[in-house]
């Protein structure tokens, strides 16, 4: 069969199921080279809407990296967080909203229990909500620290250009923003190392 020349019609409808059915996986940090190939199982679209469980397999994932998921018509975005961001954490607390994550809503109490803070059951595995809590929009990532136009002191996070909504790499949301809160961390449980299971929280935990 030949070759598809450049000039030939583009079959949008493969384009589109590809983009629906495949992780999307996008860089972090500056120095990102190549983007592995991210293997992942998920249950069909309309179980995921119904809030099925979403096991995702981040054995690939490099540090500097962000893993794309779906769960409940959500994105799911799990970043691997370098040294350098876990160290720059601790240091924003002082322009944080809730950097204590003391609003219960945001993320479940085993997440808290095991760093307030980092927001997260491992150190350098974030996984968060990834739709702003002001109106629902998706914010920018912006994880590289340096100056940026909207924070000359900038140390990595997300950047929600509709209104300005700024949050650190735990997902917590700064001062004088529009949202209200932190963003979201969904239930989760690590299967293994490398496993995670999106919707679920861990054996044993009501």
């Amino acid at each position: 069969m030949a070759n598809q020349g450049v000039n030939d019609p583009i079959n949008t409808g493969r384009r589109r199921f590809l983009t629906a059915t495949t992780a999307v996986v996008g860089a972090v940090g500056a120095g990102f080279v190549a983007v592995p190939f991210i293997k992942s199982w998920n249950p069909s679209a309309k179980a995921k809407l119904a809030g099925a469980p979403v096991t995702v397999d981040i054995s690939a994932l490099q540090e500097g990296q962000r893993l794309v998921q779906e769960w409940r018509g959500q994105p799911i975005w799990i970043v691997k967080r370098s040294k350098a961001i876990l160290e720059a954490l601790p240091t924003l607390d002082v322009h944080l909203r809730d950097p204590k994550s003391d609003n219960a809503d945001q993320q479940p109490g085993y997440v808290k229990q095991a760093s307030p803070e980092l927001r997260s059951i491992k150190p350098e595995i974030s996984v968060l909500v990834g739709l702003c809590t002001h109106l629902g929009c998706s914010p920018e990532m912006k994880a590289e620290i340096r100056p940026e136009p909207f924070d000359p002191e900038w140390k990595g996070g997300y950047f929600c250009p509709c209104h300005k909504s700024r949050f650190d790499m735990a997902g917590r949301v700064f001062q004088g923003v529009p949202a209200p809160t932190n963003l979201v961390v969904p239930p989760h449980y690590y299967q293994d190392d490398n496993t995670i299971v999106i919707g679920v929280d861990p054996k044993g935990v009501a």
